[in-house]
């Protein structure tokens, strides 16, 4: 293995400078992929229809019983287009940081190092897949569907109405924070690519389904330690006029902006130290 390279963190390491960064390289993208416009719709209409998959999964299911862990389809679907909007959001924006381990075994990372702006942008937004975005309009289909279903079974309030937005906006981020945490792991642990799947893929689709149907350590796992249940759980709970789990205070269902910011700060750690651990291949 060769020295650490030494990357200079004040080269654009500034929020403003990341997103400048990272909008630049999926503009350059995006703009490849809209060259070949019909390939690009049959994409986007395959990725729509293979993740609808996941719901005829729960539409079958309901077709066989009338509830699932006490809640009905309609609240189902909502856990489901809540958890699936905001996983497509950031898996739209950060799905490329799935090439981190490869990048480390075959010291591609190098080339995105000894270029003067920030790295994460760099490997966050190369290769940029607009054809993801059939996950976010899929998951927002069956969203907008849920409420639609569920307008006279909830009392509405400016709260419960704000809550929905605000939960996907802030599952998106903690996604994202999960994201970056586990590509920042792949720096030490260079083939558990899988591993750091199982939260986010995994987690997307735990949590589509009402925490009532997993033991309680399970649910508690994902309040206390990886925080999933902020993505949805909780906030969906105080939305349905549900009961938090047992355990967990009531206030939680108002602390997922909090989780984001705290997940943030963690997963940005996480990878500077990941950074500075990293050593060439030296080939």
């Amino acid at each position: 293995m060769g020295e650490p390279l030494r990357t200079d963190e004040a080269h654009g390491s500034g929020a403003a400078e990341v997103l400048r960064t990272y909008r630049l390289v999926a503009a350059m993208w995006i703009r490849s992929t809209m060259t070949y416009r019909t390939s690009f719709v049959l994409t986007l209409v395959t990725s729509f229809c293979v993740t609808f998959f996941d719901f005829v999964v729960i539409l079958l299911m309901f077709g066989q019983v009338q509830g699932l862990g006490g809640f009905s389809f309609a609240e189902v679907a909502f856990l489901y287009g809540t958890t699936g909007t905001a996983f497509g959001l950031a898996d739209l924006t950060l799905g490329s940081l799935q090439r981190m381990g490869r990048r480390i075994r075959d010291g591609s990372l190098d080339v995105f190092l000894l270029r003067p702006v920030p790295l994460l942008a760099q490997v966050a937004a190369d290769k940029f897949a607009l054809r993801r975005l059939g996950r976010v309009l899929q998951g927002l289909m069956v969203l907008v569907w849920s409420l639609v279903l569920l307008r006279d079974e909830v009392a509405w309030s400016w709260g419960t109405a704000l809550m929905v937005p605000g939960m996907v906006a802030c599952g998106a981020v903690i996604f994202m924070a999960v994201m970056v945490l586990g590509a920042s792991a792949l720096f030490w642990l260079q083939d558990a690519a899988e591993v750091t799947n199982s939260f986010t893929y995994g987690g997307n689709t735990l949590l589509q389904y009402p925490p009532t149907v997993f033991a309680q350590d399970l649910v508690k796992g994902v309040v206390f330690v990886v925080p999933l249940a902020f993505v949805n759980w909780l906030p969906a709970l105080y939305v349905l006029g549900r009961p938090a789990p047992a355990g967990v205070p009531s206030w939680a269902a108002f602390a997922s902006p909090l989780v984001a910011l705290v997940c943030c700060a963690v997963a940005g750690l996480a990878w500077r130290a990941g950074v500075r651990s990293y050593r060439s291949t030296g080939s």
